[in-house]
């Protein structure tokens, strides 16, 4: 608890985020939720949308190679919409739900930030602006993102796919597991050829010691 108050103090201090905009206790925290004000863009909230987002090791399940994943990679809603997200860690261990790219007057850092320590759930709301464009959803814990646990929220359609989205884009960096067969045929050749010279070179030297005694 003292480590938890401290981190707090630290956060006030050396961040521009303040108290007022997080949200903390021991299961987990929200940063930057936002239920009521309005983009500067946005006359009115064009529609309000329930989002239940599932994470955990359960669901990289299906994308080879990937340790997590989200239960969904892609979201599509309205321009002005507001949406309120119910978040669920499933796994014993931290995951994250951020959104990245939002309007910094609205949301500090361009950032909304559900984080639950371990399995639990919980609440957030945000309201879009009206550009259409792809927004970031990652884990931001190391690697994780990496392992599968990233997605998009497309507004208005979007403005196109973000690399590296499990079964939605390509990756930045393709993982390369190819095996060279090559290696493999000459390294199995040259095996035979000396376990052959073994069991030659045995056999040989049996007989001229058993010739040589006779």
């Amino acid at each position: 608890m003292k480590k938890t108050k401290f981190l707090l103090a630290l956060i006030f201090f050396i961040s521009p985020v303040s108290l007022a905009s997080m949200q903390m206790d021991e299961k987990g925290m929200v940063m930057n939720a936002n239920s009521d004000n309005l983009p500067k863009d946005c006359p009115q909230i064009s529609e309000t949308v329930d989002l239940t987002v599932h994470a955990g090791h359960k669901y990289a399940a299906k994308f080879n190679g990937k340790m997590f994943a989200f239960d969904q990679q892609e979201w599509n809603v309205k321009p002005c919409a507001k949406i309120n997200i119910t978040f669920i860690n499933d796994d014993q261990i931290r995951h994250q739900f951020m959104i990245h790219g939002l309007p910094g007057y609205l949301y500090p850092d361009g950032m909304l930030h559900l984080e639950l320590y371990g399995e639990g759930e919980l609440k957030a709301s945000l309201i879009l602006p009206s550009q259409k464009k792809t927004y970031l959803v990652h884990c931001e814990l190391a690697q994780h993102a990496e392992k599968g646990m990233k997605a998009q929220l497309k507004v208005g359609g979007g403005d196109g796919n973000l690399p590296s989205i499990p079964a939605i884009s390509a990756p930045i960096k393709t993982d390369n597991y190819s095996f060279d067969w090559t290696v493999l045929k000459w390294g199995s050749i040259m095996i035979l050829l000396t376990v052959t010279l073994v069991i030659v070179s045995g056999r040989w030297i049996l007989l001229h010691y058993f010739w040589l005694r006779e």
